[in-house]
């Protein structure tokens, strides 16, 4: 994908710091990220906020809450990130700062630029205390994107989804939901949740995820930027992760009412319903 190398003022490099901190009573990370897991499948992104507010409480007592490191962890450290990486992150992040001002500007909005942290294992963020097992994920109390940067070789190397398309979808994808936070979409489907049964919140949280896979198409869409290869990178990525697939994997049965992402086939037709139109309009997934 032919994106230019400029920086970004809203990206942050936290690499190389320690995050410092643990579970309260030495929960390991490995146990930690089977509890994300298990939350995320049957809570969504409530369920998963709650998760780290309370671990953030465990690990860092009141100070955690508010955002300050943990007691006893240490922010010295020097950068452990690529210039590749570096590149890669911030060039998608100006990216899409470009597509999404000039399109809430033609509906009379103003776009409010979200900030992209990149960590290595665990940082400190409004939504508690990240871990790099909980992936790339979006926090609205802060309007920031978190990725250690490891997770690139995992998209490669776990997933089989290698190509900087699949990484920068992956972004994409984050940033898709900074925009249905201002656009107040994750609070509304948070009220709908509290109302209805476990699996009615399931499905209206893979209404969410998918609305922002559409949503990265739509920016891929709109950069005029793709190459030849980009495609295909994406569909890999997007099929790699879809629930049915992850379960398979997993070596557990497929059930689609503990969906929380959508299928396969879902994430793939919603990645392609963006990137065929262009059009933030085309990727409403509700109901």
């Amino acid at each position: 994908m032919r994106i230019g190398g400029r920086d970004s003022n809203n990206f942050q490099d936290r690499t190389g710091q320690r995050g410092g901190g643990g579970l309260g009573g030495g929960l390991s990370a490995g146990i930690f990220a089977l509890l994300f897991r298990f939350v995320a499948s049957k809570f969504g992104i409530v369920g998963v906020i709650v998760l780290a507010l309370g671990y953030c409480a465990l690990s860092g007592g009141l100070g955690g809450m508010l955002g300050g490191a943990p007691q006893g962890a240490s922010s010295a450290g020097e950068s452990t990130l690529s210039a590749e990486d570096r590149a890669l992150l911030t060039g998608t992040l100006e990216s899409t700062d470009d597509v999404w001002t000039a399109l809430f500007r033609q509906a009379g909005a103003t776009y409010q630029e979200p900030q992209l942290v990149a960590y290595t294992s665990g940082t400190q963020t409004a939504c508690g205390y990240g871990q790099a097992v909980m992936g790339p994920f979006y926090c609205p109390g802060d309007n920031s994107i978190y990725i250690d940067p490891d997770f690139f070789d995992e998209l490669h190397q776990r997933f089989g989804a290698p190509g900087d398309f699949a990484a920068r979808y992956v972004i994409a994808h984050e940033v898709g939901h900074h925009v249905q936070n201002l656009e107040g979409t994750l609070a509304n489907v948070q009220r709908q949740q509290q109302r209805v049964s476990q699996t009615q919140g399931n499905q209206l949280q893979v209404g969410v995820e998918l609305q922002a896979d559409c949503y990265a198409g739509v920016w891929a869409a709109q950069t005029g930027a793709m190459e030849e290869g980009d495609l295909e990178e994406g569909m890999r990525a997007a099929e790699a992760i879809g629930d049915d697939t992850l379960q398979r994997n997993a070596g557990r049965r497929v059930q689609p009412e503990s969906f929380t992402h959508g299928s396969s086939a879902q994430r793939m037709e919603a990645l392609r319903r963006g990137l065929s139109t262009g059009n933030p309009a085309a990727c409403n997934y509700s109901g």
